[in-house]
């Protein structure tokens, strides 16, 4: 397995695995595809721009990409990432999936190493990542918990009735996750509105793609 950037040719492939997991709606994956179609056309997808080039003295993309690709060189993973405007080096993860094909091969960790590696190289400090309470995301969720993340609020029935949207965060400089927060600020319930770019992720649940056990 390598990572790596996506190309144009790629598109039709991200769709299959949107669709392959068998959670998104179709409106979800008409987002995620927009994410992408926007971001071709701003810069390559997932190639960091070199020193000296038109994109390194433009502001950072909203919206970045990262691919696993198989031995044999086809798609079986992304993530979709960037900084969240208004913050202090905070990011937010706005997709992670994983084709079905790839359950147990890794890859859901992998590509979430490495956007916490990237990050902690440009002195990230806080990664956000936010889905859904579905039974089906439970593998998602301890996914995440694993990896350390904390679940920190949860917004009641924002998806649907019964489908709550809930958030996880991780330091990724050298204070632990809640070290700095007041007592008694826990995981909490919340309501608001947010824009549609902030969207669900799933790392494929046992039944559909990565097993989420590494």
């Amino acid at each position: 397995m390598r990572l790596g950037a996506l190309e144009e040719s790629d598109r039709g492939r991200l769709r299959e695995i949107l669709d392959a997991t068998a959670v998104f709606r179709p409106e979800e994956v008409s987002i995620a595809l927009e994410l992408f179609d926007d971001t071709l056309r701003t810069a390559h997808v997932g190639q960091p721009p070199t020193a000296g080039s038109r994109a390194a003295a433009s502001a950072p993309l909203d919206y970045e990409f990262v691919g696993a690709f198989a031995d044999d060189g086809s798609l079986i993973g992304y993530a979709c990432y960037g900084a969240t405007p208004a913050t202090d080096r905070t990011y937010d993860l706005y997709w992670i999936a994983t084709h079905p094909i790839a359950q147990g091969s890794g890859a859901g960790s992998r590509l979430l190493g490495e956007v916490e590696q990237r990050l902690r190289a440009r002195n990230g400090r806080l990664l956000v990542v936010e889905t859904s309470s579905r039974e089906e995301y439970a593998p998602t969720r301890r996914f995440y918990t694993r990896r350390g993340y904390d679940e920190i609020a949860r917004l009641r029935d924002f998806y649907a009735p019964f489908d709550d949207r809930v958030i996880y965060t991780k330091r990724l400089d050298h204070t632990s996750n809640g070290a700095s927060r007041s007592p008694g600020a826990d995981a909490h319930e919340v309501r608001g509105p947010k824009s549609q770019s902030e969207v669900r992720s799933v790392v494929s649940p046992t039944s559909r793609r990565s097993s989420v056990d590494e």
